[in-house]
């Protein structure tokens, strides 16, 4: 059974960093591509940051060069380094991953960024 369990998320003030963590289990941790995604209230749900296997990663346009997305085989995590944070990166962040062509969420973090 795949699971995916988010921690670190918490109330930070703009400019601030937060770490997100994601620890998965019931996988080969190393041969899949992790993602953390985001939703906000009464948005559609995004995708922010994806690492391959082979640690490719991608961002969406708006985190670029504030947020850094890695992962620790030995330790089947993938983390999100979240600095200068403003209030508009307030939202709910849930780790995923496709296993067996299905997505795979953990129950989400909250990130609030407020003064």
């Amino acid at each position: 059974q795949v699971q995916l369990v988010e921690s670190g998320g918490g109330l930070a003030q703009p400019g601030g960093s937060l770490r997100l963590s994601c620890r998965a289990s019931g996988i080969i941790f190393g041969l899949y591509t992790m993602a953390w995604y985001r939703q906000a209230p009464g948005k559609q749900r995004e995708l922010v940051a994806g690492i391959t296997s082979g640690t490719r990663t991608n961002y969406v346009d708006s985190v670029k060069g504030r947020f850094t997305i890695t992962r620790d085989n030995a330790k089947n995590t993938v983390y999100l380094q979240m600095d200068d944070l403003k209030p508009e990166d307030t939202a709910l962040y849930y780790c995923n991953t496709k296993f067996n062509n299905i997505d795979r969420w953990g129950q989400g973090t909250q990130v609030t960024v407020s003064s």
